[in-house]
This record gives structure tokens, sequence and C-alpha cells, in this order.
């Protein structure tokens, strides 16, 4: 039986009032009805102050990225062993926004699974497809594509990993893949899986990310393979995060 898996990604948002300010309101509305995992990946410059508003608590701690690099003349980026030092719990590999924005290649994330794991690090990969790919019929081919860099490293324990879907298209968008077409993707990447880890697979937790809100959040999850959300912009509101939350059973 799979734990659900409830992870907030502030992105580039906050301050430190409003990182305090959400992060107690969530603490002080959890209670018994939730029963999953949770956890919130904020911006570097609040990992610290974070990390000590969270000290104790049933929500855990993660970076948004993290270099593929584990040290040297690399101006900006932050390695996985300075997360780690910071307690650390999660960190995202592979965000879409990464993907699209800043053009990480399948190599880069798998280099950045890698380093963040051998610090003890808890990795979230991400893989979607963008609306241009979806409309050309090639979500699968996509999927795959990315996957398959994952499984060519044999550096990285599948074991270990959590992995997350989400459709490029659906990001901010206020769009959402229909729960049957995301659990259609999430059955496909656990088949994927199973061809390189057998009966382990059924393990490895796959997390539903792309406009997850309140209203769209139990019907998503009551999916066999969606096992929780990688939350954006409803992480940012602590009542709708909260509800997210006890959707995830």
């Amino acid at each position: 039986m799979r734990k659900p898996l409830v992870i907030g990604n502030w992105k580039m948002n906050g301050s430190f009032a409003m990182a305090s300010e959400l992060l107690r309101s969530i603490e002080s509305g959890i209670d018994d009805k939730i029963d999953c995992d949770m956890g919130v990946c904020v911006p570097y410059v609040y990992l610290s102050h974070v990390g000590i508003i969270l000290n104790d608590s049933n929500v855990m701690l993660g970076a948004q990225n993290v270099s593929e690099y584990t040290q040297g003349s690399y101006t900006g980026e932050v390695a996985a062993d300075m997360l780690a030092e910071l307690a650390c719990h999660w960190v995202l590999v592979g965000h879409s926004e990464r993907r699209q924005i800043f053009h990480e290649s399948d190599s880069q994330c798998v280099s950045k699974a890698k380093v963040a794991q051998q610090a003890g690090l808890h990795c979230v990969y991400c893989v979607g497809e963008t609306q241009q790919q979806r409309e050309a019929g090639e979500t699968f081919k996509v999927i795959q594509n990315q996957l398959e860099a994952l499984f060519g490293e044999t550096g990285v324990n599948l074991n270990e990993l959590v992995i997350a879907y989400e459709p490029v298209w659906a990001i901010g968008t206020g769009l959402t893949a229909t729960p049957e077409k995301a659990q259609a993707v999430h059955a496909f990447i656990r088949e994927k899986l199973k061809a390189v880890m057998g009966d382990a697979a059924e393990k490895v937790r796959i997390l539903y990310g792309g406009s997850v809100k309140a209203d769209n959040a139990e019907t998503l999850f009551n999916q066999q393979d969606i096992d929780g959300g990688l939350i954006g912009g409803a992480a940012l509101d602590a009542q709708a995060f909260l509800s997210i939350c006890n959707k995830a059973k």
C-alpha cells in the first residue's frame, strides 16, 4: 500500500513574513483527518527560515532545484550537500519550468537526481509533455524518452524515487487532465517502472501535478495509480492546501 504524498511547490513566491504565516496556518490546521505525507518546496533563500518553523513538524522541507555539480566554480549554483545541511528532505528535479524556461535536458535532470540521492535527499522526478506534443499524440513517446534517460543511469536508485507527472500544458493554466487521462499516463509510467524494477514498481509513488485544486483533488487521487499531488498555486493558500491533503487517502 502506497501512502499518499502531497507536496506544495511555492515556486518564486513569498517573503519571510508570508512563509511564517502560511506555515503556521498549515501547522495549526493539521488534524487526524489528514493521513498523507506532506512537504513544501520553498525558494532557496527561505530554506533555513522554513526549516526552523518546521522543526519537529509532519511537513517535510524541500528545495525546488539542485545543481548537477557537487562543488566548484559554478557561480549561483547550490549543491545537494548544501541542501542536506539545511535539513532538506525533498528536492524537485526536472520540473517543467526548469525544462522549458531554462532548457534543462534529460541528461542534466538525471545527473541532478543522482547527486541528490548521493547526498541523502529524496528526489521528486518530474516528467510531462507540452501542449504541442499532446496535440501531436506524442504524450506517451515523450514520457517514455524521459523515463528511459532515467533508467539508463545506474547511479539512480529507483526504489527511493518519487515520480511526478505534470503535463506542461496544465501548469498554472487552470487546465487539468481528466482523472481518466491522468490515470492512463500514471499507469503507463508504472508499467515502464515494472519493466525495469519488477514488482518493486508497485511501491513507487507517482504524483500528479497540473492545476490541482481542492475541488478536483479527490477525483484525481481516487485513481488507482495517482498517489498524491505536486501542488502549485493552491499551495500558497493554507486552507486550499489542507483541503487537498485531506483528499489524499
